[in-house]
């Protein structure tokens, strides 16, 4: 699934106010890491992630890989944090209830 420009401009609003969930240390994308984004994007949807300055990686590069990955959409990079964007069909949600990352 692909996101409209509308979509992720709707989700840089949310992705604003949001910290850093996951952080990428100086070893990178490793399979731990990748696993720990699937199962916070599995509960949250919308998570940032940080990169360290002892990172080696790009953002953009490594924002694009992890979506790649896992699955997601990337919706943003900033400097050296990237929001990314998976939706998640079996969370439970009520009627009115807040999206899942606020």
């Amino acid at each position: 699934m692909t996101l409209t420009s509308k979509e992720r401009a709707e989700l840089r609003g949310e992705a604003h106010h949001l910290s850093p969930l996951v952080h990428i240390g100086h070893q990178g994308l490793t399979d731990t890491l990748l696993q720990t984004l699937d199962d916070t994007l599995r509960t949250h949807e919308l998570v940032k992630v940080a990169l360290a300055k002892t990172t080696d990686a790009k953002p953009g590069d490594a924002a694009h890989e992890m979506a790649e990955k896992v699955g997601a959409d990337v919706v943003q990079v900033i400097g050296r944090t990237c929001t990314l964007y998976r939706e998640n069909p079996d969370l439970k949600r009520k009627q009115g209830a807040l999206p899942p990352w606020r």
